[in-house]
């Protein structure tokens, strides 16, 4: 890959990445929780490194915090003031207002071969890869080793029937939250889609928000089924803790497993280094489903894209190239505890030994067959945040999954339909 981005270098030098003064501006999210680790050291390192070897090109970084900057490059577009680079949440609207370079104007073709399929696929509109994945995470199930063991549970559960029976052991030993589910909404979207996935078996329908070709099916008999059970066999018997499920925030689930509150939950790669602060014993498992191990987990994936207004397209390119080199996808991955986006590098942390690598590879085992959001389609923000307000009431007590399926698909298909007109 190193070599045959040498070669990409070599062949645009005698084009406009080098001939003169290009100032490029790249709009940033921050993984950081503190200027210790911001995201900008990050950038700042790299960006010296490029242009010590580019001196005819500036990248000029913004970093803003995950509050913010969505919101920010918005703002910019809107004033006509594109930035060159934005490394954001979603694509998708910029793409079908058709601002922004194709991949494939922008990458060689090593570095495009490199991504995971199923990331370069998520960063397709209307079939064009649009979307640079640019970091990766999925789910896994968290459980406290010592509240299992003062509960006499052995091992991990592999189907929802365990889940329930373990997280009622917990709950006789007086554990505060049996199993933690977050349906609050602050990520209500995210703890959603796992349990779609995971009531989902092969062959069936029900697999996440969506069909294999795209149409939302929120409301299928699976999904349905998926969410008559937590209501019925955790949340009604008192499994899920003492805050209702729709009032439960994905940052106080987190906060409350830290703590040693919490028996099970669904959690991401940053709950590791937050449990182990505090001296939790946990162990990782892939997420039950409705009869063995869940048929896929959920994948999330953050994007890099590049504005044409400015032009610059050859100057984007190459310094996306050396962005995408397996050093740099490695130094970003292991600094803030995500998943490469690439094979080479994901082959690399797979194969490695190494503490931090280590505790990311059940996560890393889980990326192949993850699947994400339906990011490619511009609807997506509407029932996403649609999801984030109600999918709670589906689980209060005497409340109506199906109903509330119901109402939720029906927000879907209109801002679909609407996206499309």
């Amino acid at each position: 890959m190193v070599s045959a981005l040498g070669m990409t270098a070599v062949l645009g030098g005698c084009g406009s990445t080098g001939s003169s003064d290009v100032t490029l501006r790249l709009v940033a999210a921050d993984y950081g929780d503190s200027p210790a680790n911001s995201s900008k050291k990050y950038w700042d390192t790299l960006v010296k490194e490029y242009e010590s070897k580019h001196p005819g090109v500036k990248i000029d970084v913004s970093v803003y915090s995950w509050n913010d900057v969505d919101a920010k490059v918005k703002d910019m577009v809107a004033a006509g003031h594109a930035p060159d680079l934005a490394q954001i949440g979603a694509y998708a609207d910029y793409a079908a207002a058709g601002k922004l370079y194709p991949v494939s104007d922008l990458l060689s073709i090593p570095t495009q071969a490199d991504f995971l399929s199923q990331l370069s696929e998520a960063g397709q509109w209307n079939h064009t890869q649009y979307g640079i994945p640019f970091a990766a995470s999925t789910r896994v199930l968290f459980y406290n080793k010592t509240l299992f063991a003062k509960a006499g549970i052995t091992t991990a559960p592999t189907t929802w029937d365990q889940l329930a029976a373990d997280a009622q052991a917990l709950k006789d030993k007086g554990v505060k939250y049996p199993f933690a589910l977050p349906l609050g909404p602050e990520e209500a979207q995210a703890e959603t889609m796992q349990w779609l996935l995971s009531g989902s078996d092969p062959g069936n329908g029900g697999n996440g928000y969506t069909d294999e070709i795209g149409t939302y099916t929120i409301d299928s008999a699976q999904n349905v089924q998926t969410f008559t059970w937590l209501k019925d066999d955790l949340v009604d018997k008192g499994l899920t803790g003492p805050v209702a499920p729709g009032r439960l925030n994905r940052a106080t689930a987190f906060a409350a497993f830290a703590d040693g509150q919490v028996g099970m939950l669904n959690g991401h790669p940053t709950l590791i280094q937050q449990a182990q602060t505090k001296g939790v014993k946990f162990g990782m498992v892939p997420m039950p489903g409705r009869t063995g191990k869940a048929r896929a987990s959920m994948g999330v994936a953050d994007w890099m894209m590049a504005f044409k207004q400015n032009g610059h397209r050859d100057q984007i390119g190459d310094f996306l190239n050396f962005v995408y080199t397996e050093k740099n996808v490695l130094d970003f991955s292991r600094e803030y505890g995500l998943l490469p986006v690439t094979g080479s590098a994901s082959n690399t942390m797979s194969a490695s030994d190494s503490a931090p690598d280590k505790a990311l590879h059940p996560f890393l085992e889980e990326l192949p067959t993850s699947e994400l959001y339906p990011v490619g389609k511009t609807s997506w923000a509407s029932v996403s945040a649609a999801v984030k307000q109600n999918i709670g009431q589906a689980v209060t007590p005497g409340g109506d999954p199906a109903g509330v399926l119901s109402r939720l698909q029906a927000t879907a298909s209109a801002a679909d339909s609407s996206a499309r007109n």
